[in-house]
């Protein structure tokens, strides 16, 4: 497929996904570009994250022990190393806007194989819980009630400070919608949050960074205008504020670029250095 309309059905699908667009207008604007109705599903669906894609750490992979438990009150799916020394730090994974869905269960377990207690808390709880239609999950969670998930987060945090079985130390990570949340998170958790990692996620206000207690590392897709747009004030506000911030952009990457269940967006190279330097960063500040 020619590079020029590839990138401009990435950029139509952003707006579909994350601006509002209507599906009718999108739609349309696909089959446009890719020339038929059946050449525009099939690059929506190249695009899209696709729910039968393989995953990276299978379900039962016989070296951790993983299952749903609750955390304030929400359903959450936790992961641990089965064999394990010493008292464990926690993660807590914050999912895209499609919600908790198997791939944010995948990287759940990828964290566990790396040594963490990782738990990814289904947010849309409120609104009944994810949906398995990615488009519904969309909408209601562009109607949550965003300062309550984030105070029921820090509630979290808490939990997960007091486990008996941790180190007490308490990072998190999220992916788009996930990685917004992470950069609220970490304005309102104060000293409750000891590492964050956002990848691609929009961010708040500059005039917040001086409430932002925990270091943070930021992924950013080097074609991603829309959450760049935010991402660099909110980088160099940061930064002048003298906290503690990494941030690193992937030139050539688009957003999602993490998310191996999407063939169009999905950068191999990209993921696995950005996962590298999370891993990192999480040892560093969690040990």
């Amino acid at each position: 497929m020619d590079d020029g309309i590839k990138r401009q059905a990435i950029a139509l699908y952003d707006r579909f996904t994350h601006e509002g667009l209507p599906r009718r207008e999108f739609m349309s604007r696909m089959v446009a570009l890719a020339g038929s109705v059946a050449a525009a599903e099939a690059l929506i669906g190249a695009i899209a994250a696709s729910p039968a894609a393989a995953a990276i750490v299978p379900e039962g992979d016989t070296r951790l022990r993983t299952g749903g438990l609750s955390l304030a009150n929400y359903p959450v799916y936790g992961a641990m190393p089965r064999k394990r020394s010493g008292k464990l730090p926690a993660v807590l994974v914050i999912h895209e806007n499609r919600g908790l869905n198997a791939h944010i269960r995948d990287v759940t377990r990828r964290l566990a194989l790396a040594g963490y207690f990782a738990v990814a808390p289904d947010l849309l709880a409120p609104a009944g819980g994810t949906p398995t239609n990615e488009d519904r999950a969309r909408e209601l969670i562009n109607k949550l009630d965003l300062a309550r998930s984030v105070r029921d987060a820090t509630a979290m945090l808490d939990r997960l400070h007091r486990n008996s079985g941790g180190n007490g130390k308490v990072g998190v990570v999220g992916f788009c919608w996930g990685g917004g949340f992470v950069n609220r998170l970490a304005v309102a958790a104060g000293t409750k949050l000891d590492a964050g990692v956002a990848y691609y996620g929009p961010a708040p206000n500059p005039a917040e960074a001086p409430k932002v207690q925990a270091p943070l590392l930021l992924h950013y897709a080097g074609r991603d205008d829309r959450v760049n747009a935010t991402g660099k004030p909110w980088v160099a506000a940061l930064k002048a504020a003298g906290k503690p911030v990494d941030s690193f952009t992937y030139e050539g990457a688009d957003h999602a670029f993490n998310n191996d269940t999407s063939a169009e967006r999905y950068n191999k190279a990209a993921a696995d250095l950005a996962w590298q330097r999370t891993l990192a960063f999480f040892k560093r500040y969690l040990s």
